[in-house]
């Protein structure tokens, strides 16, 4: 999976005259902030000066100067219009020598068409996408503050036909960069099925099928539908001994009654000797390679790392056919899809991987060699380069 080290050389030789800075002025940790303090680290792993501009005492600053990334804080209180902020945005990428501006959330590019067009021309703005657009953007604020943009980066092909449909971002400038994930740890051979139940402790009944839901605990991710299902298949297969592990927390800044909701319905449904629980683990791939069958359960997920990360750990993947999942899980051949929260859909895709070992297998097989082809993280920084050497 690593390019050759010749390749690295040439392209960090490059890359030297080209400093980056990366804007996400986001107080959250989820996927799109987590994504983007990998995304600083692999480009500086591979040679490029990357600076990170967020709000200060962030989960991403935190982070980023924990990896030793170069950190400037900046408040934005008037968003787009926000002149002061706009001006303070230039003088930190100034002084670091930046040529290119990458902004990985949306909300953040006002501030910075409005820093490139006032203080910073010739300033090369990249935005790479992490969310879908929702509502048509072709109106005149959003076309003047895309056509400022030299670079639009979706990740997933639907999601480029989107802009294009609803906005009036030119072709020419789109480019499809699938987010990538570090996905050798997840493919690690040596980290067994027993080995990583062991390290969460998880101790299971001889023929045990362990279903799994990784990710924070949120309405919108469907723990709840999950558990009330655990006791369905339970019922509809009483000689498969059927355990269920969530791992997660709760989503920042906004309480834990849906987690607790959550843990009252197992209790109900009698189902606490067979739901684990454990809290969120820096070390995701040990979940995934305890599990048989991994769930994606959301409403709506725009490009689902876990969905990705559970291909790449060589699991087949039981997922609701909404967004991004569409495209990243081809139904049938690297996992199977299920409308939205149908009981009826889910219980026969989990049903026929539970009487079809050999489908199962298959599944995972298939699904881990999508993974590994598609969504590496090298593979992310190799196009992304591309972009901008030829932004220069």
């Amino acid at each position: 999976m690593n390019p050759p080290e010749s390749a690295v050389a040439s392209v960090a030789a490059s890359a030297a005259k080209f400093p980056l800075s990366l804007l996400c002025l986001s107080a959250s940790w989820g996927g799109l902030e987590l994504n983007t303090v990998r995304f600083a680290e692999w480009m500086h792993r591979r040679g490029w000066p990357v600076q990170v501009i967020t709000l200060p005492d962030s989960p991403i600053a935190v982070r980023a100067e924990a990896l030793a990334l170069p950190v400037v804080c900046l408040t934005n209180r008037w968003k787009a219009l926000d002149v002061p902020a706009a001006g303070q945005l230039a003088r930190v990428m100034l002084a670091y020598g930046t040529r290119v501006l990458i902004v990985t959330r949306n909300g953040d590019l006002g501030l910075a068409v409005l820093c490139k067009k006032v203080h910073m021309p010739t300033l090369k703005l990249v935005y790479q996408q992490h969310m879908q657009l929702g509502l048509a953007k072709r109106g005149l604020i959003h076309t003047v503050r895309y056509n400022a943009v030299d670079a639009w980066l979706s990740p997933l092909p639907g999601l480029a036909r989107q802009v294009l449909e609803k906005t009036r971002f030119s072709a020419e400038r789109l480019h499809v960069v699938p987010l990538g994930i570090e996905l050798e740890k997840f493919a690690d051979p040596t980290l067994t099925r027993t080995r990583a139940r062991q390290q969460l402790h998880l101790q299971l009944p001889t023929g045990a099928v362990l279903l799994g839901v990784i990710g924070r605990f949120d309405d919108g991710k469907g723990q709840d539908f999950v558990v009330e299902e655990l006791a369905v298949l339970r019922r509809k297969h009483p000689t498969v001994p059927l355990h269920l592990l969530l791992v997660g927390e709760s989503t920042r800044n906004e309480g834990n009654a849906y987690r607790e909701a959550v843990l009252r319905r197992i209790q109900e449904l009698g189902l606490t000797e067979v739901v684990h629980i454990r809290e969120f683990t820096s070390q995701p791939e040990v979940a995934y390679r305890a599990l048989d069958i991994s769930i994606t359960g959301s409403t709506n997920e725009t490009y689902g790392m876990v969905t990705i990360e559970a291909m790449a750990a060589g699991l087949p993947v039981v997922a609701t056919a909404t967004g991004g999942t569409l495209e990243i899980v081809d139904d049938g051949r690297t996992g199977l899809l299920f409308p939205l929260r149908d009981a009826g859909a889910f219980e026969a895709a989990i049903g026929r991987l539970l009487m079809a070992p050999e489908l199962r297998q298959l599944l995972a097989k298939q699904a881990q060699a999508v993974s590994l082809a598609t969504y590496s993280h090298h593979r992310q920084c190799q196009l992304t380069e591309e972009v901008l050497f030829r932004l220069q």
